[in-house]
């Protein structure tokens, strides 16, 4: 029997892929046989991790995009075709969060610059993206959601609710695209140790308070993402649409 797991052939993008939870997700398909698509705002720290890929022996390109530019989640979907023909895998993973304070005092252009990069960046891409994906039979779509999209939150309100909607955003693409064969699922992680979230683990009773609570008595480390992603984008969850994956240690369960 084949490996379920095996990416051989796959081509990936993966935005937010220069740290954190793309990197890792980008690493991990590449070492199941993915040629995959570095992409964020800055192209020399993409560089950086396509360079340790291939040195790894795997396959890699950097397409920088910003994802709050129409324009450039088009020039990423271009290019990649341009370069490899298709698409079989999209992950999701870029998201910004200007604003940590209760929505009573959210500025208007920091509520405004979540919900767009956020939510409606990710349905740009996936416009861009899966019409090629179902043209060729089918593909993945992974959004990175966040546990912050089940839980209120005093201090992450606005970076809640556009998570919440990534959810939403997940079973309505997976309603629309999956007759077609693209697969459209979600990850919620929990707190993982990433540039993204140093605010939330370098605090020591937010820290605390998390890990007291949570099964695992700790917090989750890029990989154990990354993995989740790669799972997602393997046959060995090709029963699976619209679905949201929550890997949090246990926090929302305890």
């Amino acid at each position: 029997m084949k490996n379920p797991f095996d990416l051989t052939g796959q081509v990936a993008v993966i935005t937010g892929s220069s740290k954190g939870i793309g990197r890792s997700a980008a690493e991990i398909m590449a070492a199941l046989g993915a040629k995959v698509v570095i992409s964020s705002r800055k192209a020399d720290a993409c560089e950086v991790v396509a360079a340790g890929i291939k040195k790894a022996g795997g396959e890699a390109i950097v397409i920088p995009c910003n994802i709050s530019r129409k324009e450039e989640l088009e020039g990423l979907v271009k290019g990649t075709l341009e370069k490899w023909g298709k698409i079989d895998t999209l992950v999701c993973n870029a998201a910004v969060n200007p604003y940590f304070g209760p929505l009573e005092k959210i500025p208007d252009d920091a509520f405004d610059k979540i919900m767009s990069s956020n939510i409606k960046s990710n349905l740009w891409l996936c416009n861009f993206a899966l019409p090629s994906m179902a043209e060729k039979g089918g593909g993945s779509v992974v959004i990175v959601s966040s546990i912050g999209g089940l839980r209120g939150s005093a201090q992450l309100g606005a970076y809640g609710i556009s998570k919440a909607a990534d959810m939403q955003l997940t079973r309505s693409l997976a309603v629309e695209w999956s007759p077609r064969g693209v697969r459209v699922n979600c990850v919620a992680p929990g707190l993982i140790k990433t540039e993204f979230a140093r605010a939330l683990w370098e605090d020591p009773e937010r820290l605390k308070r998390t890990v007291s609570t949570a099964p695992l008595r700790r917090i989750g480390e890029p990989d154990e993402i990354g993995g989740v992603v790669a799972f997602l984008a393997s046959k060995a969850s090709s029963f699976m649409t619209g679905t949201v994956i929550i890997a949090d240690g246990g926090v929302t369960i305890a």
